[in-house]
């Protein structure tokens, strides 16, 4: 197991060199010169003078290689700089809008589990029957829904008719803030996990050995929850581990809709501000936070099915 996740973890290094890369070009692919962008007063004026003192301070006069070593020492420091606009430290705001956000993020996968993985081991078991059209009609659904509807939709009934939950904002953080963009993200990532639970169960449920269990007069509920279930997670936990990510980076329409101050709603002011340094902090916390959640699935894979670090070699 040890020599599996050695494995997987010398593989991040490249793709965390590649990100670190295309996160510090955002700045040369960017339109205009970034000096100016940051230095532009209201009515379209620049002072060339503050701008070449600007570039001397930050650095931007140097060659661009010796600006990405001197980046990368920063980085690796923990130090992503400070915003051009406000002069907040980048990781700082980056910390505080995640620690937002990871809330959010938790308890929409939560959500998402709860609904998803009961569902489609209910609809598999009674395939053709009422109950599978049912659950077959809440995934069809949640996937055709657009997430910005459904909170609109959840705004209307739940902070205008019933007047017992806040349209928006983020309040104290208590659950009474969280439940609507949480049950937004999760409904709509439930029906995606909900249908792929329900393919998994039924291709594992013809397996020989399921047919083994049964002919030796292993219960039913023994069946599915020991030898079916824990097979049938592998390609779940593959889109569960990615949902999350994408969940984990901010989703930027549902946090602008419900004024939640994550990392998706600071990833849009950045980029309206162009307010470079936090937005390379922010595609590069972003790429790493991703990077990271795909090593965990695939950890979690050596431990649902075994043969997967005793026979991958790659």
């Amino acid at each position: 197991m040890i020599e599996f996740i050695t494995r997987r973890f010398l593989l991040l290094l490249p793709v965390l060199f590649l990100v670190s890369v295309i996160s510090f070009s955002i700045t040369y692919i960017s339109p205009g010169d970034t000096a100016e962008n940051a230095l532009m007063n209201p009515m379209g004026g620049v002072d060339q003078r503050a701008v070449e003192e600007f570039r001397a301070k930050t650095g931007l006069d140097n060659p661009v290689h010796i600006q990405y070593i001197n980046w990368m020492e920063k980085v690796l420091r923990g130090d992503l700089g400070e915003s051009y606009m406000t002069g907040e430290n980048v990781s700082e705001a980056i910390l505080r809008c995640f620690k937002v956000t990871l809330k959010l993020a938790v308890i929409s996968m939560l959500v998402s589990l709860i609904i998803a993985i009961p569902l489609g081991i209910l609809s598999a078991l009674r395939k053709g029957t009422a109950v599978d059209a049912a659950c077959r009609l809440f995934a069809l659904t949640g996937v055709s829904m657009p997430s910005f509807w459904q909170a609109y939709i959840l705004i209307i009934v739940f902070a205008l008719i019933l007047e017992i939950l806040p349209s928006s904002g983020y309040g104290d953080g208590s659950l009474t803030y969280i439940f609507l963009p949480a049950i937004t993200l999760g409904t709509s990532y439930a029906a995606v996990t909900m249908r792929l639970m329900r393919a998994s169960m039924l291709d594992v449920m013809q397996q020989d050995y399921i047919r083994a269990a049964r002919a030796k007069g292993v219960p039913e509920h023994i069946i599915i929850l020991k030898h079916a279930l824990k097979n049938s997670l592998i390609p779940v936990v593959t889109v569960a581990g990615l949902n999350f990510g994408y969940l984990l980076n901010g989703s930027v329409i549902v946090e602008t809709i419900f004024s939640w101050p994550g990392i998706g709603n600071l990833i849009v002011s950045s980029i309206l501000s162009k307010d470079y340094p936090m937005i390379q902090g922010c595609v590069l916390f972003i790429a790493v936070i991703f990077v990271l959640v795909n090593f965990a699935v695939d950890i979690s894979y050596a431990y649902l099915n075994p043969k997967i670090r005793y026979g991958s070699k790659t």
